[in-house]
């Protein structure tokens, strides 16, 4: 199917009426995820996976996906108004958009970061139709020796982008290769970490994992900060930017654009690697950098709009390679498997309704989020007013309904309430849950590999630099661990320098 036929059958897909009305709840519930401090898009989609069990497999991807870039948009509000930053990716605009809200210019940064999410998440779409494609087609050469070598990339990159410290990072990233072995060895079949327990046998159901470390843990850690009352903002002003404000900012959001676009195909990267990247750039090519951090329109609509055209971009390596590059995505894998669906190079060819029916639906929801944005300001400043308890009660509420039904066993239920105190011990320590995801994902898929890589060559470790591109990305995998010890190196000498 050349590209064409494909887009053309995307939106055929996605202006169903059924799927035109998961868009809209998508980018809707998006948006009241990303106003609501503390929840966040991977607790919110880790909560609606009991819902997509009986949807159709792109209605529910749709959903979700809508739900993730919605949440994007959401989040610059509460920023804005209250300097709370309604998901992890807008920590950044709580700086100088909070700033502008003081100066009683709140309105204008709330549009521009409109505009700027709207044009990245277009940007990154476009990326995402061009690209995949030809990505998915190289993929289906791979062997097991390429995919092996790539996911030991993927746990690297995940250790060394992700929040936190390396080394709380590669922790993380430890427990979740050790969950991933519980169960029955893939080569010969053989039980480990079982204790003697059948439900065991089967391994750790990555749906009830994702629910504790994401849902769960989240509800008892807001609730363990008890987060104080700020005064919001409410005089808003003019919402829709003047012709100035967007050019003075049209570099901005160009710029934002490509940075949010790339850093999303990284491993661990994704909207917070993004935002943080287009606020460094552009401090540095601004001619005012002494405005940064007083109320630079500039930080707010590039960085915004990195954010967003990263939350895009991340579904490049998820649909084509079948790797999750975040704790988000990580969560719509595993709806991707509850349909029955193994993201990678064959999904585009063996599920063309899927692949090309979730990127058309992105286009109609960045354009539904740009029109919703601005008339319904006033009722998400009012959402982001309902206590934390209410939240609490009913997310609770739902994670343990929503375990049971993944199987109809109460098992699933404490995989997910363990999963969730762990994941809460984890956070007060500074571990993110995010590395423990991924590696929980990529770690069966490296081990996999490279034992059946080790048995075609009869146990020959030059089997991982037979081709191009198993050299290709040791070099990459080379790169990433001297620029990770490159800090050390230099604090070591300058500590010996000074002695």
């Amino acid at each position: 199917m050349d590209l064409f036929s494909g887009v053309i059958e995307g939106f055929q897909v996605a202006l169903s009426p059924e799927n035109l009305l998961f868009v809209l709840l998508g980018v809707a519930v998006g948006m009241m995820v990303g106003v609501l401090p503390g929840l966040g898009p991977a607790p919110t989609v880790a909560l609606l996976l009991p819902i997509t069990f009986g949807m159709a497999g792109p209605s529910a991807i749709i959903l979700l996906a809508g739900v993730y870039y919605g949440a994007m948009y959401g989040g610059t509000i509460t920023s804005v108004l209250l300097r709370i930053p309604g998901e992890a990716a807008s920590v950044v605009s709580t700086m100088d958009g909070h700033a502008m809200a003081r100066q009683g210019a709140a309105g204008k940064a709330l549009g521009l970061a409109a505009i700027g999410s709207f044009v990245g998440g277009l940007v990154a779409t476009f990326c995402l139709m061009l690209f995949s494609p030809t990505l998915a087609a190289f993929a289906m050469s791979f062997g097991s020796p390429e995919y092996a070598v790539l996911a030991l990339l993927g746990l690297v990159l995940v250790a060394y982008t992700s929040s936190g410290t390396m080394v709380k990072s590669l922790i993380g990233v430890g427990l979740g290769l050790l969950i991933a072995s519980i169960g029955q060895d893939p080569v010969t079949g053989s039980s480990r970490w079982t204790f003697g327990l059948v439900d065991l046998l089967g391994g750790i159901d990555i749906v009830a994992v994702i629910m504790g470390l994401f849902g769960l843990s989240e509800v008892l850690n807001n609730i363990h900060e008890s987060r104080t009352a700020r005064t919001m903002i409410t005089n808003i002003g003019r919402v829709l930017p003047t012709g100035r404000d967007v050019k003075e900012n049209a570099g901005a959001i160009g710029r934002g654009s490509v940075i949010g676009t790339a850093l999303g195909l990284v491993p661990g990267g994704g909207g917070v690697l993004g935002s943080l990247v287009s606020y460094g750039v552009e401090r540095k090519v601004s001619k005012t950098p002494e405005l940064f951090g007083k109320g630079a329109p500039q930080a707010v609509s590039g960085p915004e709009t990195a954010n967003n055209a990263a939350s895009i971009s991340t579904f490049i390596p998820l649909l084509t390679l079948g790797f999750p590059p975040n704790g988000v995505l990580a969560v719509i894998f595993g709806a991707l498997l509850i349909q029955g669906v193994v993201p990678g190079p064959t999904l585009i060819v063996e599920r063309p309704d899927i692949f090309w029916g979730v990127v058309a639906s992105m286009v109609i929801g960045n354009v539904l989020l740009l029109v919703m944005n601005i008339p319904l300001l006033p009722v998400f400043v009012k959402i982001a007013q309902i206590p934390a308890a209410v939240m609490a009660t009913i997310t609770v509420a739902i994670l343990m309904v929503g375990a049971y039904s993944i199987n109809g066993n109460s098992f699933d239920v404490s995989v997910m309430i363990v999963a969730g105190v762990v994941g809460f011990l984890l956070r007060r320590i500074g571990i993110p849950p995010a590395p423990m995801v991924l590696a929980f994902i990529l770690g069966p898929i490296f081990e996999t590999n490279f034992r059946r890589s080790l048995v075609l060559s009869d146990g020959s470790m030059g089997i991982f630099a037979s081709s191009p591109v198993t050299i290709g990305l040791l070099a990459v995998l080379l790169l990433v661990l001297v620029t990770a010890a490159l800090p050390a190196v230099r604090s070591r000498r300058k500590l010996i320098e000074a002695e």
